[in-house]
């Protein structure tokens, strides 16, 4: 199954000009990167995707399922860019609320949250409340929660922020296992050296267009000549923007 948008369009007010407009992408399979500056439509492209929001026209579809539907909210998972801490539930309580919102029965749930917390290294946390747990420890319940009801399709709004580097590895580990079971996975990130080279495509977003969508070796094909070794995606990165005069 295969996630499209087709022509849609979105804005946040009405009077003011789309931050994507008759936009199309079609997510490939394995893990594609999205990047993009700040304001270049990247968390509205997720919420479109994961229809936490709806487009003013156009649409979004998984295999032909209309999104909003209750099979592709059970496919389809997202993690925003802020996880905000609900005092009152545990990091298991969390990820089980969340699982049982995307139509999991109360005790399917609650079994598979503490699997989601034990695969993002979380399970000694499992009886914390969310309010007492560190940031890089939130963002990883956010995980937990994007994976506690088996998606086919995972959005991932910055997952890496405020992550360790061993946190960080630990999590490319995650994405890495979940791909192998053909998970789809859209990741957005300002963290270019540290994931872009490990991906399947990349797609840069500027302006609410897209700059360039292809496969890693495409996009590193932009990287200037004599850039030092180990930057090539940062200069491939800047290139682009540059190019398109979005730097």
């Amino acid at each position: 199954m295969t996630l499209e948008l087709v022509s849609c369009t979105y804005g946040y007010r009405r009077r003011r000009p789309p931050i994507l407009q008759d936009f199309s992408y079609r997510l490939p399979d394995g893990l594609t990167v999205l990047l993009g500056p700040n304001g270049a439509g990247k968390s509205t492209l997720l919420k479109l995707a994961a229809t936490v929001i709806a487009p003013r026209s156009g649409a979004v579809t998984l295999g032909g399922t209309a999104g909003g539907t209750k099979a592709f909210r059970k496919a389809v998972a997202w993690m925003p860019q802020d996880i905000v801490p609900m005092p009152s539930l545990s990091a298991r309580e969390y990820v089980a609320y969340v699982g049982w919102l995307k139509g999991m029965n109360r005790n399917d749930a609650w079994h598979q949250a503490r699997r989601a917390l034990n695969r993002v290294g979380l399970a000694d946390q499992a009886d914390t409340k969310t309010h007492r747990l560190s940031g890089g420890q939130l963002r990883r319940v956010g995980l937990a929660a994007a994976l506690v009801h088996d998606a086919r399709v995972l959005l991932l709004d910055e997952p890496t922020a405020g992550m360790d580097p061993h946190q960080r590895r630990v999590f490319r580990d995650i994405l890495n296992g979940l791909i192998t079971e053909g998970v789809q996975v859209l990741l957005s990130t300002h963290d270019v050296a540290d994931l872009a080279e490990e991906a399947d495509h990349v797609t840069v977003l500027h302006g609410g267009r897209i700059l360039q969508d292809g496969t890693i070796d495409a996009f590193l094909a932009h990287t200037p000549p004599g850039t030092v070794s180990g930057r090539a995606a940062e200069g491939a990165y800047t290139a682009l923007l540059t190019r398109h005069g979005a730097a």
